[in-house]
């Protein structure tokens, strides 16, 4: 079985589904790319418990997280199967790690996980599992969280942070909008950090990133990140793998983490 590194993407604006540009077609190429996983651990910006928290149903549902997009978005439905087993295993971890960890049963998939795994995956048939985010916790929480999960991509279980590089809802502009220098400047800096493994320096981008406030009003659209480069172990390094803007600020920068060791 070919070991799986983590990985992060940018999942944008939900009609990345449906709409054709760089982000999308990047999506459906990689998951032609990729070797098959097992199963996949999901952590969406879209999910936060005070807790940690896991999906552990068998048949989680499609969730429409949002409003004011096109009809043709509300009809999708992404079936993938649940993945209990893992769940479980997830869970085990963190408890180990002396993390609280629950698990929902009831909870489906919020279009952080199906809005790129309908690109990545469209037949729907690898088990899907969520990972909550804790919103009031640092960068360094989400980390540790990661590095629970370090070696489940030994078994084939793709650990996907699915967020955004550069977040900034208030700055959007039209289709086609370049991005403004304090957003490839952020995207610019992060992407230097993750590739030389600074994991120092990325849990304090808060201080020490350009416009990292700006970038990033609020952090759940980051913190996938961060449990990513843990669940590669430590020392890890990520590569780019695609780099664009959305809306002008909107970064769909996406990395893979090669697993230390």
């Amino acid at each position: 079985m070919k070991h799986l590194g983590p990985l992060f993407i940018s999942h944008g604006a939900p009609n990345l589904a449906l709409d054709d540009g760089p982000a999308h077609r990047f999506l459906q190429q990689l998951g032609r790319e990729l070797p098959r996983p097992e199963a996949i651990l999901v952590i969406s910006a879209h999910w936060s418990t005070t807790a940690p928290a896991v999906t552990g149903g068998a048949a989680p549902a499609t969730i429409h997280d949002f409003y004011g997009f096109p009809d043709a978005l509300y009809e999708l439905r992404y079936p993938a199967p649940g993945a209990p087993t893992l769940a479980t295993e997830v869970h085990q971890r963190l408890a180990a790690a002396g993390l609280d960890c629950g698990v929902d049963e009831a909870r489906g998939l919020d279009h952080g996980a199906w809005v790129p795994l309908m690109l990545m995956y469209p037949q729907a048939h690898i088990p899907v599992v969520q990972l909550s985010l804790q919103t009031q916790l640092n960068p360094a929480h989400h980390y540790a969280v990661g590095r629970t999960l370090e070696g489940l991509g030994e078994n084939g279980i793709l650990v996907l942070g699915s967020g955004g590089l550069v977040h900034n809802l208030g700055r959007l502009g039209p289709p086609g909008s370049p991005a403004p220098p304090w957003a490839t400047d952020f995207e610019t800096w992060v992407t230097k950090h993750v590739e030389a493994g600074d994991a120092d320096a990325l849990l304090d981008y808060r201080t020490a990133a350009p416009a990292a406030a700006t970038a990033h009003p609020t952090e759940e659209h980051l913190l996938p990140l961060f449990t990513a480069l843990g669940a590669a172990g430590a020392g890890a390094r990520g590569r780019p793998l695609h780099r664009s803007f959305d809306y002008a600020s909107l970064a769909m920068s996406c990395y893979a983490f090669d697993m230390a060791g």
